[in-house]
């Protein structure tokens, strides 16, 4: 019979700042692939102010909780960090002479911006509807220009709890504010608690069949999370084809019936992904049926290794997907589709922004995924 030890508040905080972070940089790698970073969470005590040291003229893009939890998320840049994020997603660097001043952020780069903040902040609610078991729904991402940090608490609000997630983009520091209420905390702290317990019975069970001990589960944030995330809950899976870059105003003038190349070829095994993370690559397969399906490969997380020891005791079967999720949605989980284009009609809901299922929101910017 395993213990289980309950989870505290500043514990629950850290996972919620690890796993949104790991959703977040895995849509910024997507938009600046090897220039992004990600640093450490921090949980801020007391009464610190989560928005210090924010430098004039930073770039803030937030959006609050409309559905099923309260909160914000807010993702501070600086002007520097800003611009190469929007260099990176194809558009054009200023033009300006040696020593001069930097001019502002143009129309174009605001608007690319505006873009990522989109799709980092839906796939940030993605891993928090998954901690807490339920659909959260987000706000439209607001972005603006910072002119008086200090006004931050007034435009922004403040809250009992908070934490700030530093990152690394084109070597400019970034930051991500979580601002949480008392109320989402303890319910957190509940879903947890459930996660854990499920997680720890079924590791006993595996060990007792084995008669071998299990390997120790890494204590770090990353791990947690991931193992949060990842544990006894039913999620919607997609498989990418391959992607293609272009600058951004080649991708907003593609004419209907423009071929693109992807960096796949056709014998060439596909990546899986659960909310926005990628975990395994697998060989796509056609039934008997006509439908698509994989045959994984090989899995590329040590989270889903250890669900997948923990899930050895169940009996075996063709696949490992929740048949209620199946039943709930009679469309294939592993849709081809290209990202910003609306090709499944089975599933309107795919392409709203802030969708908790699909973080992968609607992209005509610079990367073409085919999932």
């Amino acid at each position: 019979m395993s213990t289980q030890q309950d989870i505290t508040p500043r514990e629950a905080l850290m996972r919620l700042g690890a796993s949104t972070a790991e959703s977040i940089a895995q849509v910024l790698e997507m938009f600046a692939p090897g220039a992004v970073k990600r640093g450490e969470v921090t949980v801020l005590p007391d009464g610190a102010s989560p928005f210090s040291n924010v430098a004039r003229g930073s770039i803030a893009s937030s959006v609050s909780y409309v559905d099923g939890v309260t909160g914000a998320n807010i993702f501070v840049l600086t002007p520097a960090g800003a611009r190469g994020l929007a260099t990176a997603m194809g558009a054009p660097p200023p033009e300006t002479e040696d020593g001069a001043e930097e001019p502002e952020l143009s129309e174009l780069e605001m608007s690319a911006i505006a873009e990522a903040a989109n799709q980092t902040m839906a796939a940030a609610a993605a891993a928090i509807s998954v901690v807490l078991g339920q659909e959260v729904e987000i706000s439209t991402p607001d972005t603006r220009v910072l002119d008086e940090p200090s006004q931050t608490s007034d435009i922004y609000g403040t809250a009992p709890h908070a934490t700030s997630t530093t990152f690394l983009i084109a070597g400019e520091s970034c930051r991500l504010i979580q601002l949480i209420p008392a109320a989402f905390v303890v319910r957190m702290v509940r879903a947890m608690d459930e996660m854990t317990g499920e997680v720890t019975d079924a590791g006993a069970v595996t060990r007792s069949a084995s008669g071998t001990a299990a390997s120790a589960v890494d204590a770090s944030p990353n791990s947690l999370a991931l193992q949060e995330v990842l544990g006894g809950i039913s999620l919607r899976v997609w498989a990418e084809l391959g992607r293609a870059r272009m600058p951004l105003g080649s991708a907003l003038g593609l004419p209907v019936g423009a071929v693109l190349d992807l960096d796949h070829t056709a014998d060439a095994p596909v990546d899986l992904y659960v909310n926005g993370m990628r975990f395994a690559r697998a060989q796509l397969l056609v039934t008997e049926d006509g439908e698509w399906a994989v045959s994984l490969e090989s899995l590329e997380n040590e989270g889903l290794r250890l669900l997948e020891k923990a899930r050895a005791a169940r009996p075996e079967g063709r696949e490992d997907v929740d048949p209620d999720a199946q039943a709930q949605d009679s469309s294939s989980d592993l849709p081809i589709e290209k990202e910003g284009s609306s090709t499944d009609p089975e599933t309107p809901e795919a392409d709203a922004p802030g969708n908790p299922e699909t973080p992968d929101v609607k992209q005509t910017h610079v990367e073409g995924a085919v999932t």
